[in-house]
């Protein structure tokens, strides 16, 4: 049976840089998960978990990510 996840794309882009220059860097990658994110930022907004919306996705965003890969990586030393 076929495993089915959903499929998602990140864009990330260096803005700015801490010595203040101006970032010039991007980076985007495709991603599945098992897990509907959306569903998940829509959840962690609607329970107030974080008081910033934005501190919210980046720690629904960092923890499916990080968490996926551990799943994928069972065998992986770090695991």
């Amino acid at each position: 049976m076929e495993k089915r996840s959903n499929k998602y794309q990140i864009e990330l882009k260096e803005l700015s840089l801490k010595d203040g220059s101006d970032g010039g860097k991007n980076l985007t990658f495709d991603f599945e998960n098992h897990d509907d994110l959306f569903q998940i930022f829509d959840v962690i907004k609607a329970k107030n978990v974080f008081d910033n919306e934005q501190t919210a996705h980046e720690f629904a965003l960092g923890l499916k990510l990080f968490t996926e890969v551990m799943l994928k990586n069972k065998q992986h030393p770090l695991v």
